[in-house]
């Protein structure tokens, strides 16, 4: 596909050969070193532990959440999970700049920025650690938030796994990853004695991600795929770019939003899979309340049946048992749902497993929803969330698979660090309107606020994604053309 990228005509910025010659050297060196034996093995081992880094710290706020708000914003009362909630959205807001980052790695390539991502969501759980007031927690969420959209580890295994495989091989270290959840329970029932001691359930992990940032410098490789693609653009003579310029192709560019977002409308494969996107992300209320949920739904049951006089000390009491053994629940169901749709998606396709995975959402959270408040077992309820939360993420996963299969080398990372804006696009409004209504209605409103929103944005994505995106299964990442 050959894209207009307008009719102006930019005067090309002077090569610095000297530059280039000394960045090919510097490619072609490691193009040349060889493996070591069982290469991919163990890169395969040190993305996963980033892996579980990221998922954690993706997950910890969220299984913490009625911990936090009644810690640091306790005085707040009924509405400190709408407290709670802006702060969030604030912090949210710097997930912006994160996003911002990621198209540098289509120039200076993924394994820069793998670390940096790993190193700072380590950084920022630390900083809750040892956060002694709201503002040092605030920093602390900023920080690991900055980090957590770009997913370079997932660029990493894509780009890194033989084609005939790839979903398989994601689909696993996803599933490992999301197993390494289980540490966020197990700390709560280690360190969470007291309620007030909700702090130190964040340092193991902040530890395990700057030690895996340090191991990783030292033993992973670039990319392959990256080397090659960065190499071939270098050695480009002054004609030959110049003649991709003249054609206003979108191939010629080394990453940015213009070329990518250039790509996506004009490519109806991303454009609507942008869409679906978007419509996705407005879904997020349920994987940011669903411990929140089960707490207040354990809590009231508690009150209904007058086993506590007040509703602080029934949060306390669910919190401490049913909530964390549901949190156990959770990570090993999640993890074992995120492993089986790489196996549909290479048998059967990724669209097949995108629409399997979005009904076992919709239906599981359903059922979720409604045995929460009426204080089914926390292995039932623990179980249901798991399966929900891992569908929906096992959802963005394989349709993550698509966008890549669909994207140039040159613009995948690019095309990527979009649909990050894309999600935060779409999480801004809905975490809002949730904030506002958790606000009004108070805290025990934040199962029927999230399914009131979260509902009908799963069912309008399914419809699109079954009628509006076609297969990519079988493509040649290095052979993907706009």
């Amino acid at each position: 596909m050959v894209i207009n990228m307008g009719k102006e005509k930019r005067a090309a910025k002077p090569r610095d050969t000297a530059k280039e010659a000394r960045e090919i050297a510097k490619w072609e060196r490691q193009a040349k070193r060889r493996k070591p034996n069982f290469y991919l093995l163990y890169l395969i081992l040190i993305v996963t532990v980033m892996y579980v880094v990221d998922e954690i710290a993706t997950a910890i706020g969220t299984q913490m959440r009625t911990e936090i708000a009644g810690g640091l914003f306790g005085a707040h009362g009924d509405r400190s999970l709408s407290v709670i909630g802006t702060v969030n959205f604030v912090a949210t807001l710097f997930l912006l700049f994160g996003v911002l980052v990621k198209p540098l790695a289509d120039r200076y390539g993924r394994k820069l920025f793998l670390i940096l991502n790993t190193f700072g969501m380590g950084l920022g759980m630390f900083f809750i650690f040892l956060s002694p007031n709201i503002p040092v927690f605030i920093l602390g969420t900023i920080i690991m938030g900055f980090f957590i959209p770009n997913d370079i580890q997932v660029l990493y295994i894509m780009e890194s796994s033989p084609g005939q495989h790839r979903a398989k091989i994601y689909s696993v270290i996803k599933s490992l990853a999301a197993l390494g959840i289980m540490l966020v329970p197990l700390f709560r029932r280690i360190f969470m004695t007291d309620v007030s001691l909700w702090r130190m359930v964040f340092l193991v992990p902040a530890l395990l991600g700057m030690g895996a940032a340090i191991f990783g410098l030292l033993f992973v490789r670039e990319t392959d795929t990256f080397i090659a693609q960065r190499l071939s653009y270098l050695r480009q003579s002054d004609a030959e770019r110049e003649a991709a310029q003249q054609k206003n192709a979108a191939e010629s560019s080394q990453g940015g939003f213009r070329p990518a977002l250039k790509l996506i409308f004009a490519h109806k494969q991303l454009k609507w899979l942008t869409i679906i996107t978007l419509l996705g992300f407005m879904a997020s209320l349920i994987t940011g309340n669903y411990q929140a949920i089960m707490t207040y739904g354990y809590a009231e049951s508690y009150l209904r049946e007058g086993l506590f006089a007040n509703i602080d000390d029934a949060l306390a009491a669910a919190s401490i048992g049913p909530v964390t053994t549901s949190l156990f629940l959770f990570s090993i169901c999640s993890a074992l749902i995120q492993l089986i749709p790489g196996f549909i998606a290479d048998w059967l396709g990724r669209k097949s497993a995108s629409l399997v995975m979005t009904a076992v959402t919709l239906a599981c959270f359903l059922a979720f929803f409604f045995g929460a408040g009426m204080g089914w077992s926390p292995y039932v309820i623990g179980s249901l969330s798991g399966i929900f939360v891992g569908s929906y993420w096992a959802i963005g996963d394989i349709r993550n698979i698509m966008v890549t299969e669909s994207t140039p080398t040159n613009l995948r990372s690019s095309v990527t660090a979009v649909l990050g804006i894309v999600t935060i696009v779409g999480m801004l409004p809905v975490s809002v309107l949730g904030i506002v209504l958790i606000g009004i209605f108070g805290n025990a409103s934040v199962g029927m606020v999230s399914l009131a929103i979260a509902a009908p944005a799963l069912f309008a994505s399914l419809i699109l994604l079954l009628t509006k995106t076609r297969e990519t299964k079988g493509s040649d990442l290095a052979k993907v053309e706009g």
